[in-house]
C-alpha cells in the first residue's frame, strides 16, 4: 500500500492537469469547485466556475447575493440543488463562522449540501484533514486494483469501498493523494478504455495482472429510465409572457419556467396544457399554436417536452404550486434562470413571440 501510494503522489505531481481551482489554497473556492464537480465532467465545469467566482469571489458576496442571481450563474449546469445549497451554507458560514469556511470537519459536515463526499474533499484539500474521498473515479480504480466484486453504483457497499481508500490514504499529503486517485481514474484508469500501460500502479494491479480489467468495476444494473411527456405554455398576454418560479425545496428548486408539468396518462398534451394552466394559474388561455418537441434527460427518467404558444384571455392569476410570477418582455427572457428543457426550445419561439 506504501508503494502504491507513493507511486501515485509522484505520478500527480507530474501528470496533473492544470485546472483553476487548483491555483489557490482558499477554502471557498476549493468549495465551489467540489460542488460543481459532482455528477459534472471537468470541462463542463471550468468555465462555469470561472464565471461563478468572477461574481461571487468570496464568500460574504455570495451570502449578499438574490438566490436568482445564483441560480442563473448556475443555468444549464443541472443538479440545482447543489445551487440552493451552497447558498444557504453562505449564509450559515457568515453568520455562525465569521465568514470563515469551518476547518473543523464535524462543523462543516452540517452545513447544507455538504455530504462525505464534499467534506473529504474540502477538508483534505483545503486543510489537510486526513480524511479519504470516495467517488466514481476512486470507487473503479480501487475495485481494479483489488479485483472487488461489491457494486460501485449500490450504497450498500460505500463503507468497503471507503475502508479500501483509507486503507490508501497518504497521511501526509491526504489532499494531494485525493486528488491523484480522481486524476488517475479520469486520465488513465477510464470506464472503456483504460491506458493501463500508462498506469503508475499496473504492477499492483489485480485486475491487469489477471487480464481482467474490462470485467472490472462490477455494477447493479439498473430498471430502465421511463420517459414521461410533459408541457409548457407561453401565455402571451399585450406584449409580454408569463414565467412562473419553482418551490425553493425539490425538483428544480427555485427555478423560473414556463408553467406547465407532467402529462397523465391518457390525457392528451393539448387538454394536459389547459389542466396546469387553471391549476396552477386559474386562468383562461386560448391555445394558438404547438411547436416542435424537444427532449431532455434528467438522472431518473427522460422528458419529452410539448411546448405550446397561447393567448390569455381572461382572470387574475392565483398561484397553486408556482411561489412567483412575473410577465416580462420576451427580450428579457434570459434575465431569468430556466430549466434546461426551456432553454431548449426559446431559440424555436424566437420567430413566433
Amino acid at each position: 500500500m506504501k508503494q502504491i501510494t507513493h507511486k501515485l503522489l509522484d505520478w500527480f505531481q507530474k501528470n496533473k492537469r492544470k485546472l483553476p481551482w487548483r491555483e489557490t489554497d482558499d477554502p471557498y473556492a476549493i468549495w465551489v469547485s467540489e460542488v460543481m464537480l459532482q455528477q459534472t465532467q471537468v470541462n463542463t465545469v471550468i468555465p462555469y466556475y470561472l464565471r461563478f467566482m468572477t461574481s461571487f469571489p468570496d464568500v460574504n458576496k455570495l451570502a449578499n447575493a438574490r438566490q436568482d442571481n445564483v441560480l442563473k450563474s448556475w443555468e444549464g449546469l443541472g443538479y440545482y440543488a447543489r445551487a440552493v445549497n451552497l447558498h444557504r451554507a453562505s449564509h450559515i458560514v457568515v453568520e455562525k463562522f465569521n465568514g470563515q469556511v469551518p476547518s473543523d470537519p464535524a462543523l462543516f459536515r452540517q452545513l447544507p449540501g455538504v455530504g462525505d463526499y464534499i467534506n473529504a474533499a474540502v477538508q483534505s484539500i483545503a486543510f489537510g484533514e486526513k480524511l479519504a474521498v470516495v467517488d466514481g473515479n476512486v470507487r473503479r480504480v480501487l475495485s481494479r486494483l483489488y479485483e472487488m466484486t461489491e457494486m460501485v453504483n449500490q450504497t450498500k457497499y460505500a463503507k468497503v469501498f471507503a475502508s479500501k481508500a483509507d486503507d490508501l490514504l497518504s497521511h501526509d499529503k491526504p489532499g494531494d493523494f485525493n486528488q491523484a486517485v480522481m486524476e488517475l481514474g479520469a486520465l488513465i484508469c477510464k470506464p472503456r478504455q483504460p491506458l493501463c500501460d500508462q498506469c503508475p500502479v499496473s504492477a499492483h494491479c489485480q485486475a491487469f495482472k489477471n487480464d481482467s480489467v474490462l470485467v472490472f468495476p462490477k455494477r447493479h444494473i439498473p430498471p430502465k429510465i421511463p420517459t414521461e411527456n410533459w408541457v409548457a405554455a407561453i401565455i402571451k398576454k399585450d406584449n409580454k409572457v408569463l414565467l412562473t418560479q419553482r418551490k425553493t425545496d425539490g425538483f428544480l428548486g427555485g427555478l423560473w419556467e414556463f408553467p406547465g408539468g407532467k402529462v397523465h396518462k391518457n390525457e392528451t398534451s393539448q387538454d394536459a396544457c389547459l389542466r396546469y394552466i387553471q391549476e396552477q394559474l386559474k386562468l383562461e388561455v386560448r391555445i394558438i399554436s404547438q411547436a416542435e418537441q424537444v427532449k431532455h434527460a434528467y438522472t431518473h427518467f427522460k422528458q419529452k417536452m410539448h411546448p405550446f404558444i397561447c393567448q390569455y384571455e381572461a382572470g387574475d392569476i392565483i398561484l397553486n404550486g408556482p411561489v412567483d410570477y412575473q410577465w416580462i418582455f420576451w427580450s428579457d427572457i434570459h434575465q431569468f434562470a430556466l430549466p434546461k428543457s426551456n432553454l431548449k426550445f426559446l431559440k424555436k419561439f424566437d420567430e413566433l413571440i
